[in-house]
């Protein structure tokens, strides 16, 4: 099986990249989140290549080996993660691909998905749903995500996650596949303050209470077939949200419920997720 990993200049930044896989293989495009790096989708992506599928997974900015800019406002969804993946697949010589994100990825896949029809064959949101239905689905959603107020203060909170060999994170990310791994990565100077800042550009306290209003344009309505994927164990995102999505996609709408997985669905569930990843992709290739 070819695996290949790449250090790639694009947007200003040294990316790094998984890329597993035949090359003329069809191209998927995996999507990670917090407090992660590409790693989370180690056990899933050999059942994708089986498939026939060329597996790319790069670390977010501000992850693992990915560069880390400096500035709350260069982690802002729209102006940052966007034009990296779009860069990305430019310096790959890849002109479509099946998107696939979880956790923080989720957003950058549905932006990605509902912007740029052109250059994406099928969507498959994990754990987050669209950020319109997370932003309307009610008191127990915003319940599950104060902690993303807590991310807010820069400083404090990455004192206390840190504090007695990071007890606190390992408490509050407690499903994690390999949180040691996580740490470890998180560990070196400025990384875990790069992660928490994807909170800090876009899930600030302001832009949850106030959102942006719905563009005119109709550019956050998906219309590429989507897959909306939730865990039975899951602690931070209600199970509304995901369903909800619906509303947002002018396309073929699949909703599939994995029970025994906790967040952590590539971890937990790899052969099931595989399973349905796989098909969406195939019936709409």
């Amino acid at each position: 099986m070819r695996e290949v990993t790449h250090q790639i200049d694009a947007n200003g930044l040294s990316h790094f990249v998984r890329d597993i896989g035949e090359e003329n293989a069809p191209a998927a495009i995996l999507l990670h989140g917090f407090p992660d790096s590409s790693a989370v989708w180690q056990k899933v992506t050999p059942l994708l290549v089986s498939a026939g599928f060329r597996v790319l997974a790069p670390d977010l900015r501000g992850f693992g080996r990915t560069d880390m800019p400096a500035k709350v406002a260069d982690y802002d969804i729209a102006t940052g993660a966007l034009p990296d993946i779009l860069a990305l697949m430019d310096r790959l010589n890849i002109s479509t691909a099946h998107i696939a994100g979880h956790d923080f990825g989720a957003p950058v896949a549905w932006m990605l998905a509902a912007q740029h029809p052109d250059k994406f064959k099928t969507l498959t949101a994990l754990s987050v749903g669209h950020m319109r239905a997370f932003l309307s689905a009610g008191a127990e959603q915003k319940w599950r995500s104060l902690y993303m107020v807590y991310h807010q203060f820069r400083g404090l909170c990455e004192a206390t996650y840190k504090f007695n060999d990071w007890a606190l994170l390992r408490k509050h990310w407690s499903a994690h596949g390999d949180i040691d791994e996580a740490i470890s990565l998180l560990s070196r100077p400025g990384r875990l303050t790069a992660g928490l800042n994807w909170y800090r550009a876009n899930a600030s306290i302001g832009r949850m209470l106030y959102p942006p209003k719905p563009d005119s344009r109709g550019e956050e309505i998906v219309r590429i077939p989507t897959i909306g994927i939730w865990s039975g164990g899951e602690k931070y995102l209600t199970e509304t949200q995901m369903i909800n999505s619906a509303k947002y996609v002018d396309a073929p709408w699949r909703y599939e419920k994995i029970e025994n997985a906790s967040h952590w669905i590539p971890y937990d569930a790899p052969d099931a997720l595989a399973k349905i990843m796989v098909e969406h992709w195939r019936l709409h290739a």
